[in-house]
């Protein structure tokens, strides 16, 4: 994988980047900065419309209520007491989207703020991402919500180190290890990927170590932009791979 020198490097500007996370952003939308926003609304819809489904809404009515909510996001006075001593941005979304719906803020608003702008567009996300959602699931919605939030941020971190395999022209090799970097049942024995690589089995074992321990890097340094305190990483990694659970 990467030589000592840029893995090194690597982690040391993602260390480096810590200060600029999630909390920043929204910060700084409360002042105007609305395209910083709306990246983030595009990253993490998944988990707050899985919510919503799971409250018992219809697919149609749930992406209206995610707009809306995003909307509502964008008001200034919505922002205004925002801090990040209040908690992990996790838990601000959270705790702000189940305020939006107990106080029934869309039945008068849904789609009106903004300007009619749009931050999702529901036609270019795959249909199981749209409507895959059961309300008839047994999880809680605060439990959908986290196990949603856990996907999303490793299927984000897999496509990083798939891009970084990419650049390193180690895609396809990439592509032949990637299940064994999550643990997933089945697949290939490192004894059938050695003969399929032509290397030693001992040449695989080394490069899956290289390849999660990447993996690992990247899952603290997403996690770390949702969060104001690093002392807080290693407890946000636990919740949330015990929401996979």
């Amino acid at each position: 994988m990467l030589s000592p020198r840029k893995h090194s490097e690597a982690t040391a500007s993602h260390s480096a980047r810590f200060g600029t996370t999630h909390w920043t952003v929204v910060l700084n939308a409360s002042q105007g900065a609305e395209e910083a926003l709306v990246r983030l609304c595009r990253i993490y819809w998944p988990p707050l419309y899985a919510y919503i489904r799971r409250r018992g809404h219809a697919v149609h009515e749930a992406q209206d209520l995610t707009q809306a909510f995003f909307a509502h996001l964008f008001e200034k006075r919505a922002l205004a007491a925002v801090a990040p001593s209040k908690g992990r941005f996790r838990s601000f979304l959270l705790v702000s989207l189940k305020h939006f719906l107990d106080n029934e803020w869309h039945k008068t608003h849904t789609l009106k703020r903004g300007g009619q702008q749009l931050f999702i567009s529901w036609e270019d996300l795959k249909p199981e991402d749209r409507e895959s959602i059961d309300p008839s699931d047994h999880l809680t919605p605060e439990r959908i919500f986290n196990r949603r939030w856990a996907l999303m941020l490793l299927e984000r971190v897999m496509i990083q180190l798939r891009n970084e395999c990419v650049a390193a022209r180690k895609g396809e090799l990439f592509e032949t290890l990637k299940h064994h970097l999550t643990g997933e049942p089945g697949g290939e024995s490192y004894q059938e990927l050695a003969a399929r690589l032509n290397v030693s089995e001992g040449a695989v074992k080394v490069t899956v170590h290289r390849l999660r321990r990447r993996f690992g890097e990247l899952v603290r340094a997403q996690i770390a932009r949702t969060l104001d305190r690093p002392e807080e990483i290693d407890d946000e990694i636990r919740q949330l791979f015990a929401a996979l659970e």
